[in-house]
Order: structure tokens, then sequence, then C-alpha cells
């Protein structure tokens, strides 16, 4: 199997987990169990199934942020709640987003058997080196199909993440540097997006883009070279390459299946600007 369906399955699946990280009713579902600072939903909610663990952790495990960012909010976030609450509050998040988002599409009757692909692809991942995924799942599938089928696509990129993360490291690339590169990569997103949301300095991603222009990776101007983009196609592969267990498992005819049965949900998600405006 060729590795590139690992990067065409993430692309696919992506969709309909990132939504909840844009769902207006975050604010009242984390505010029910004590987080009421918008900036700690989306550290607390993905740290949570690690337990309440410090900025140190989070800044490892997380990469992209900066630790002074995170120290804003961890270990705050855990003084009027707790991990098993805030993940009980991110299902209630994710919920409420699907249902307002695909309306009747929740109870598709491909849903469950979506569910049931994607969680066999996610248990035949191996935890070794995964510090989030392995945390991630080792919270249980919720019941219903749709938040079961969510819970198993936040596997399966936790899962492509951790080993993105790793090809960073023997790179030797920086969480800031790291994100300036991805922000000049064709489709890599919104520069002022990653800046705001990861709570890098200005001085922090002039830093970066030198250190991309020493490396070659970068013009003057911030625009990506052709070393650069050749350099992030070489970084990908070998994402892919580490995220392949899960898509072996259930072998290419239901790789195929499942990003056909997922699609319309994740463009569904998508046009109805579940991303956010910078996103979506």
């Amino acid at each position: 199997m060729d590795t590139i369906i690992a990067r065409k399955m993430w692309g696919t699946l992506e969709p309909f987990h990132a939504m909840v990280y844009f769902a207006p009713e975050a604010t009242d579902e984390y505010a029910t169990v004590g987080l009421n600072r918008r900036g700690a939903h989306y550290l607390a909610s993905r740290a949570a199934p690690m337990g309440p663990v410090g900025p140190e952790i989070v800044y490892a495990t997380f990469f992209g942020f900066s630790e002074a960012a995170i120290r804003r909010y961890v270990p705050e976030c855990w003084e009027n709640t707790t991990p098993e609450a805030v993940v009980a509050a991110r299902f209630r998040v994710a919920d409420r987003a699907l249902r307002r988002l695909l309306d009747a599409e929740v109870d598709h009757p491909e849903m469950a058997r979506a569910a049931e692909v994607a969680l066999e692809a996610a248990a035949a991942c191996p935890t070794v080196g995964r510090p989030l995924f392995a945390a991630h799942a080792s919270v249980s599938p919720p019941p219903e199909p749709h938040l079961a089928l969510w819970h198993a696509i936040t596997l399966l990129r936790e899962f492509r993440g951790d080993g993105h993360n790793a090809a960073l490291v023997v790179r030797t690339i920086e969480p800031v540097a790291a994100q300036a590169w991805y922000s000049a990569t064709p489709g890599g997103g919104n520069r002022g997006f990653y800046s705001k949301s990861r709570g890098h300095t200005e001085d922090a991603w002039t830093t970066a883009d030198a250190s991309l222009i020493e490396l070659g990776y970068i013009d003057g101007s911030g625009e990506l070279t052709e070393l650069g983009l050749e350099m992030r196609e070489d970084l990908e592969r070998d994402t892919d390459r580490a995220a392949m267990a899960p898509w072996l498992a259930i072998g290419e005819q239901r790789c195929d299946w499942l990003r056909a049965a997922v699609r319309p949900w994740s463009r569904t998600i998508v046009a109805a600007g579940g991303l956010g405006p910078v996103l979506g």
C-alpha cells in the first residue's frame, strides 16, 4: 500500500475532529466544569486524557505552542476542575457541534459502520513513542455512533501528530520554526492565526525565520524556496510512513470506503464554517 494513503486519510478525516476547537458550544460546556478562560479550552481539553499534567508536559507533547502561552493556563486550569470532567465536557461539545453542523446526518445509517472501521484502525496503532495518542486511547469510546467516530478520528490524528512531531525533532526544527515553515507552505494556513493561537512573540517569529533562511527553506521575503518545498515533502513522507499502522490493519479497500463515507460529512462541516473563519 502506498504510504500517501496516510496523508489522504488525514486530509479527509481531520475536519470531522477539528471542528471541536471552533465550536461555540465550547464556551458554556467548559464553563460548567470550571474552565472560564477561553485560552484554557484547547489546552485543557486536549491534555485532559494525560491527567492533571503541568505546563512542561503540555509543551513537550503539543510541540507547536510557546511555553509562556501554555503557562498562562496550565496548571491553573486544574484548580477548578478535573481531567475527567473536562474529557466529558469535550464529548458534549463534540456532540452538540456535530448535531448542529450535520443535523440529521448524525443518524446516517453508515455512521455506525464508519465508527466501527475507524475504531478498528485506531486499535491497531502502537502506543510506544506516542504520548498524546496513548493518553487519548485510554478514554473509552462513547456509545453514540457519531461520537464514537469522532473519538476514533481523534485517536488517528493524535497518532499521526505524535509521529509528525518526532519527524520534526529528528530535523532539529524548533516549535515556532515548524509553524513558520508550515505557514509558508502552499495550503499551510494563515501565519497570523498560528501566531495568535500558539502564543509566539514577534521576536520568536523573527528568530524562526532567520533559522529557516539559514537552512535555505525560505527566502528573505518569507517565501518558500524550492529546497524548502522539497524538504517539506520529505517531512510529510516520513510522517506518512510513521502513520501507516492503522491503514495497513484495515486494508486499502476499507480505507477507501472510510474516506468515501466521511468525506461528505467533512465537506459539510467545512462548508458550514465549522473550522472557523480562518481555516474554514
